[in-house]
């Protein structure tokens, strides 16, 4: 049988086996009985948020910008987009494990022996060829490790975007938060300037005979209380202006403001998506699903293992004693090998059962975040609503608070009432004013949460 025909053979096993089946159980999404709807969406429109991209729901610029760089040089990020090359390559090394492999192989020697000095001779020996070699994939090993690389490959593209989501909303919290402490900072220091006004006033009166010592004593506690609160919100400010440097891929500097937060537009509604919709676009839930089905190959390689191995070797090309006479020499060689487990105590159907039972928590892991993601739509969807309403109540407590003070400053001045109501009506007034700016906040950070669990943050 001369060369041709052992190749001929060779390329008949190889089509036969590329379209041999493959033994396993082909992977199939998990079932389950989603609801038709999430809870409380009776009052919001249906959609996709996902459709509304970052810039149109944050129209702050200097938000945008944080954001953009946030994306661009945040250091988790960069990781990930790393672990996505990474996985590019080794998906590759699984998928060419399939084909065949070529390469050369070329040796040049001279050996001189010498028997007791009567005989001498020199042997020399060059040599070249072209090496085959080529597991034969019947029962589906190497395409299902191909299958589980690219289910793991998948999985990073994946958690990059599900990660993109959570740059976006951790930025947006972030500001947010800082630009909610600056505008506490101010109330504190506006009150500081009633407090240092009230002692003024205070010590008038007192001088004046109007009034006794008390009501100027307790206007300059108010005052000491209000100034202990400064150093503190300015050490909040800068710690959170560090945390969000940081998380922009940069040392601790100042974080520049835009628009006060007060004038920051809440949105109304966000528009919710069909459950089932939703998590066929939700980037954590398709990386457990890759999880899942890489699990599933796991599976099917173990499995697999259990049967015989064939790997086909062989060379062609020339060996010759002379240089010159080396292409005149052909030479050639075909092997087959055939490797299979006869006794091992049950060792690859032990490791059968692992990979079973490794893919039965997949399917638990996959099922849980189902559930995980209906809980924080819920939770969001009830959080969006509710703090509207209690921004709403605040606001009204702020409008009845201060013309509470008012009333109680004139009564004061007219001698009325005590220096104590007063003081009462301040702190009211105060509080009044901390409680929008935390109703605010709440409200902004649950568009952003609401946001993200509907899968918002990949479209710019």
């Amino acid at each position: 049988m001369n060369c041709k025909t052992y190749i001929i053979i060779l390329l008949l096993i190889a089509g036969t086996t590329l379209s041999s089946c493959r033994i396993g159980k082909a992977y199939k999404t998990p079932k389950m009985d989603i609801p038709e709807q999430f809870d409380g969406t009776e009052n919001m429109e249906q959609g996709v948020a996902a459709d509304i991209g970052w810039s149109t729901l944050y129209t702050d610029t200097v938000l945008q910008k944080l954001i953009a760089q946030a994306l661009e040089y945040n250091k988790d990020m960069l990781a990930a987009t790393a672990r996505i090359k990474e996985m590019i390559a080794n998906k590759r090394i699984k998928f060419a494990g399939i084909f065949p492999e070529i390469g050369i192989r070329a040796n040049a020697q001279k050996e001189y022996l010498n028997y007791g000095g009567h005989d001498k001779s020199y042997d020399p020996e060059f040599s070249g060829a072209l090496t085959f070699s080529w597991e034969a994939d019947i029962w589906g090993k190497l395409r299902w490790q191909n299958e589980a690389g690219i289910a793991a490959y998948m999985q990073s593209v994946e958690a990059q975007r599900a990660l993109q989501l959570t740059i976006v909303s951790q930025v947006a919290q972030m500001y947010f938060e800082l630009k909610a402490l600056d505008q506490e900072l101010y109330i504190v220091k506006h009150t500081l300037e009633a407090r240092r006004e009230g002692v003024r006033f205070a010590k008038l009166r007192y001088d004046g005979g109007l009034t006794s010592e008390i009501p100027y004593r307790q206007s300059l506690v108010e005052l000491a209380r209000t100034e202990t609160l400064v150093p503190g919100l300015e050490n909040e400010i800068k710690l959170k202006e560090n945390d969000l440097s940081v998380f922009l891929g940069e040392f601790p500097t100042d974080i520049p403001r835009g628009t006060d937060i007060t004038h920051v537009p809440i949105m109304e509604s966000l528009p919710v998506d069909l459950p089932s919709s939703l998590l066929e676009r939700r980037p954590d839930v398709r990386q457990a699903e890759q999880k899942l089905r890489e699990a599933n190959a796991n599976v099917g390689i173990a499995l697999t293992n259990m049967f015989p191995q064939i790997r086909l070797t062989g060379n062609i090309g020339g060996e010759n004693s002379d240089l010159a006479n080396f292409l005149k020499s052909p030479a050639w060689f075909v092997a087959g090998t055939l490797t299979g487990p006869l006794f091992n105590l049950g060792k690859n159907r032990a490791a059968h059962k692992a990979s079973q039972a490794a893919y039965e928590q997949q399917v638990y892991q996959y099922e849980k975040k189902i559930l995980e993601v209906f809980r924080e739509v819920d939770n969001a969807i009830e959080t969006f609503q509710k703090t509207k309403e209690m921004r709403r109540s605040a606001e009204e407590l702020y409008q009845s608070a201060q013309t509470y003070h008012e009333l109680a400053l004139l009564q004061y001045v007219n001698g009325i009432i005590s220096y104590i109501d007063v003081l009462d009506a301040q702190r009211q007034l105060f509080d009044a004013e901390i409680a929008v700016n935390d109703a605010t906040l709440d409200a902004l950070l649950a568009t952003v949460s609401l946001y993200k669990v509907l899968g918002g943050g990949l479209n710019k």
